[in-house]
């Protein structure tokens, strides 16, 4: 427990800095936090028998990462032309795995790609949130997911805790109850209407709005990393973070979240 309480005192400070320390300490953090994650897929995947083009995954990632950072941050007509690179990069993985005798190709290309979209492409959404209003470095909506994203996570366990009957998806994670679900996603709409008050970027609507999409969403990515862990038979995904296990089990909540915050504020941006 004492492990685990200092692991994550420095795992929030480390966070924090992240967010803060501007645009530059922003974008290299989680490219290496989304690398560092992908990596971790791919070595989870290969203890089920699963052969991954591990670097040639990780090229594939860093270069996903990076041109959309770009594309985020300064929307220049040049970096949307070095896209079409893609096709070339991902066509890799394909022809790669004809030089490898392997009994199962298209599963080893599927769990290749299938890193990708699960480990790199949730970071590379979050990192986008800094830069959605077009107007530049913005840490604010970043700093505010991670604590509505945390809110949700503490609201949910206590909740779970204190109140928790009824099974929310047994079958994939026995311990969570939906009257955790509903503790968490309150107290996440509690924290987005605090920061209203005092980030005045969106209505206190929106705000709210962003915490329920995190509570739900950030559950159910919860859930499918349960899923995958059973489907390969390991507890936790890695020991990075002693006493939280690794990093897809700490960032599990923003894996399908940040992709579906973005996608909204996107859209109510841009209408």
């Amino acid at each position: 427990m004492k492990t685990r309480a200092i692991t994550g005192f420095f795992f929030v400070i480390v966070m924090l800095a992240s967010v803060l320390l501007g645009h530059y300490t922003f974008g290299i953090f989680y490219l290496i936090l989304s690398i560092l994650a992908l990596n971790e897929f791919y070595g989870l995947v290969k203890q089920s028998g699963i052969k991954p083009n591990q670097s040639t995954g990780i090229i594939n990632g860093i270069f996903i990462y990076v041109i959309f950072a770009l594309i985020t941050y300064k929307d220049e007509p040049a970096y949307h032309k070095v896209l079409f690179l893609l096709a070339i990069t991902l066509s890799a993985v394909f022809i790669q795995e004809l030089y490898k005798k392997s009994e199962t190709p298209f599963t080893n290309i599927a769990y290749t790609i299938m890193g990708i979209i699960y480990a790199v492409l949730p970071f590379t959404f979050f990192h986008a949130l800094a830069y959605v209003g077009g107007s530049g470095f913005n840490f604010h909506i970043p700093l505010a997911f991670l604590i509505m994203l945390w809110a949700n996570d503490t609201g949910a366990y206590l909740s779970g805790y204190f109140f928790g009957r009824t099974k929310l998806f047994e079958r994939h994670s026995p311990k969570k109850t939906w009257e955790g679900f509903i503790g968490g996603v309150l107290i996440s709409a509690v924290a987005g209407y605090i920061i209203s008050i005092y980030y005045r970027d969106l209505t206190w609507e929106r705000w709210v709005t962003i915490a329920v999409l995190i509570g739900c969403f950030g559950t159910l990515g919860d859930l499918v990393e349960s899923m995958f862990k059973r489907s390969i038979n390991i507890k936790d995904s890695g020991g990075i973070l002693p006493g939280h296990g690794g990093l897809l089990d700490r960032f599990d909540g923003l894996l399908l979240s940040a992709p579906i915050v973005y996608a909204y504020l996107y859209l109510i941006t841009n209408s």
